[in-house]
């Protein structure tokens, strides 16, 4: 996916489009709270996607200079993603976020047995 820059698009269309594709908004809450984190273990903590759209979504991410990739020619080479200043400005709203999701949805899974975010 690619973001358009038009001139003639509302700015809150662009960054709506950016963030609301698949799998976004959970990879930038997982990077908010882990901090920087290798490929494998961002894999692991956003759970049931699958490494093409990782890969897909952090590229993405990364051209939209939110997230940063660190690249250590190590074997086997270890890939880093972190937030960039861009990145830690979403950091108050992912959490607002976090907060409404608690009060609508937290309860009401941890009754059912659901729930573990």
């Amino acid at each position: 996916m690619s973001v358009s820059k038009n001139s003639d698009a509302c700015p809150i269309s662009i960054l709506m489009s950016l963030l609301s594709g698949p799998w976004t908004m959970y990879i930038l809450w997982v990077l908010c709270n882990s901090g920087p984190t290798r490929f494998v273990a961002l894999k692991h903590l956003v759970e049931g996607i699958s490494t093409k759209v990782l890969t897909e979504r952090l590229r993405m991410l990364e051209a939209a200079e939110i997230i940063y990739r660190q690249y250590e020619p190590t074997v086997p080479p270890q890939v880093t993603y972190g937030l960039t200043e861009r990145g830690q400005e979403l950091i108050e709203i992912l959490h607002q976020l976090n907060v409404l999701a608690e009060r609508w949805y937290g309860s009401e899974q941890r009754e059912q047995g659901m729930g573990n975010g």
